[in-house]
């Protein structure tokens, strides 16, 4: 299996994860987790289409926001504030911690669920 696959299924994997976690009732244990969750999937998210530019545009990308703006500049996804406004959540949730920015965070999670699964639909 490639690197991409391999990235692809890992990815498709965590992000069903992260909607089984939004699919329960919430509590601060399902917020917490869902939020590792996130960081899990967004991680896997980059690396895949780091991938994805690598192989089909020969492209190279060395951070979540330079892959995302490659994958604007090559139609791979819409060129959509919110996917470097997922960078600015992740980084949330690895430099501080507190109950409002937790459950800020938490409140965005739909919305990273619907990109990380357009992103999935659109590249094989």
């Amino acid at each position: 299996m490639s690197k991409r696959r391999s990235l692809r299924v890992d990815f498709d994997r965590a992000t069903a994860r992260l909607e089984e976690a939004l699919a329960l009732p919430k509590n601060d244990i399902v917020r917490d987790s869902a939020i590792q969750r996130f960081e899990i999937s967004f991680e896997l998210c980059w690396k895949f289409l780091k991938a994805y530019l690598e192989e089909e545009h020969n492209m190279s990308c060395t951070s979540p926001r330079t892959c995302f703006r490659a994958a604007f500049r090559n139609r791979v996804i819409k060129d959509d504030p919110f996917w470097i406004d997922l960078t600015v959540l992740r980084n949330y949730t690895v430099h501080t911690y507190n109950e409002q920015l937790a459950d800020y965070v938490y409140s965005r999670l739909p919305e990273a669920v619907n990109r990380f699964r357009a992103l999935l639909n659109a590249v094989a």
